[in-house]
């Protein structure tokens, strides 16, 4: 069967409802995308970066898809259900692939920092998309960035001015809503100038039970000397799956915190791709999932030391039961003239049955020889020995097991500068572990 055909048939006959709901920026780049996406088609298992997720399968299903940009009514307290308590912040809300006005905003942004969707964008920030949306996500070498780049018809652009600090972080509640099975196709583009500062956080939920997919492009641009800090959190449901291509490029001395982090899922693949421009930058970059019953979640990372001197830090941990999947594959390259590079990958990996699954892959590609590189990756069981001493100590089996497992992801938390997150993580963690947190169908972070 071929699984482009029908979307492909669909393109042509919607080439221009597409057109027609979209700005100039988006338009400019559709059909070249198109074209990328007949050429390339769906990635296969027989591609490395995608070995180990049939990306065609997900796309099987007769989905539909909102072309005609209709609203869908959303009741403001089902919104407000994803805020996460006791952080102060600036709230946004998508619907699908609809930016809402907030219902209840924190906070007002800084002057000149713009938080709006692409549309508006264009009318606010004349000439900003042209200059920088597409230039990152290339759609020549990969099909799901391409078919994403044809088919998406708005987004949301951040927009973060030279020298400007965001005291209070900036929260984009993703939420998924439909009577039936919905294709979305979402788009971020982050712009931080030089000398700034901004902290985001992206959560992903499903407000009904329908069959879901979700495309994403994240396209970041980090400025010389700029912070900035992006954690994603996915917490929908067994019914949705995810597809999510974030591209990241850093400036000169930029220091770049970028943390991902799945709890409730169905299907989910999350590619990440960071390059250094400049020299002296930092990276860390972390993520964690805590899988059961058949979930399935898929990282592939790619790091690009292209300049001198350059940091890269690199730690992903994943906590499995049931019949899981899951699967890590990451790269780092460095270059011939990018000397005094430091760089760590690190994978670990606690399979909680024996029916749980851990493909993992880390790779380093080193072509430069004054480094300090390294990478390692682990798969094991709890410690029968831990297990043991603490149940000596009357702590009773479930619950030694709930310890060891929270203290196994502790190390990807503690990676995270927002307190009042990094608490409420703590919490949905114990629940997550307690079996607790699916019972609240998706929306269950503020609970």
């Amino acid at each position: 069967m071929n699984r482009e055909q029908p979307y492909i048939a669909l393109y042509n006959e919607a080439e221009a409802t597409l057109t027609r709901h979209s700005p100039a920026a988006v338009n400019a780049r559709r059909r070249a995308a198109f074209d990328d996406f007949q050429r390339l088609g769906f990635p296969t298992l027989k591609e490395e970066k995608y070995r180990y997720t049939d990306m065609g399968k997900l796309f099987e299903p007769e989905y539909g898809l909102n072309l005609n940009r209709l609203e869908v009514p959303v009741n403001q307290l089902e919104l407000l259900r994803c805020d996460v308590p006791h952080i102060n912040t600036s709230l946004h809300f998508v619907v699908n692939d609809m930016l809402r006005p907030s219902p209840h905003s924190k906070s007002a942004l800084p002057e000149g920092v713009v938080l709006c969707s692409l549309q508006e964008a264009e009318r606010r920030c004349p000439g900003l998309l042209e200059q920088y949306y597409g230039r990152l996500a290339d759609t020549s070498g990969d099909g799901l960035t391409a078919f994403n780049t044809a088919f998406c018809e708005d987004g949301v652009l951040l927009y973060v001015p030279k020298g400007t600090v965001v005291e209070k972080p900036v929260q984009l509640v993703n939420v998924l809503k439909s009577r039936v099975d919905l294709l979305v196709n979402r788009r971020l583009l982050v712009i931080v100038e030089e000398g700034a500062e901004v902290r985001l956080l992206a959560c992903d939920h499903a407000l009904d039970d329908a069959r879901f997919l979700a495309t994403q492009v994240v396209e970041l641009y980090v400025g010389a000397g700029a912070t900035v800090d992006f954690y994603e959190l996915e917490e929908t449901h067994e019914r949705t799956a995810r597809v999510s291509n974030l591209y990241l490029k850093q400036e000169r001395g930029s220091n770049v915190l970028l943390n991902n982090m799945t709890l409730l899922n169905g299907v989910t693949r999350n590619t990440t791709e960071a390059r250094f421009a400049g020299e002296g930058a930092t990276l860390n970059l972390c993520g964690m999932a805590v899988e059961d019953k058949h979930q399935h979640v898929d990282n592939h990372t790619f790091i690009d030391h292209a300049v001198p001197g350059c940091t890269s830090n690199e730690l992903y941990k994943y906590v499995l039961g049931d019949s899981s999947v899951g699967a890590f594959s990451g790269k780092v390259l460095v270059r011939p003239h990018a000397q005094k590079t430091v760089s760590r990958q690190t994978n670990r990996n606690l399979c909680a049955t024996r029916e749980a699954r851990m493909y993992t892959r880390p790779q380093l590609e080193i072509y430069a020889d004054d480094v300090k590189c390294g990478h390692g990756a682990t798969v094991g069981q709890l410690d029968d020995n831990a297990l043991f001493y603490m149940r000596q100590r009357g702590i009773p089996l479930k619950e030694a097991r709930l310890l060891l497992m929270f203290a196994f992801v502790g190390e990807v938390i503690d990676t995270i500068r927002l307190e009042a997150l990094k608490e409420r993580l703590h919490l949905l963690l114990d629940k997550r572990f307690r079996g607790e947190l699916h019972r609240c169908r998706g929306c269950s972070i503020c609970k």
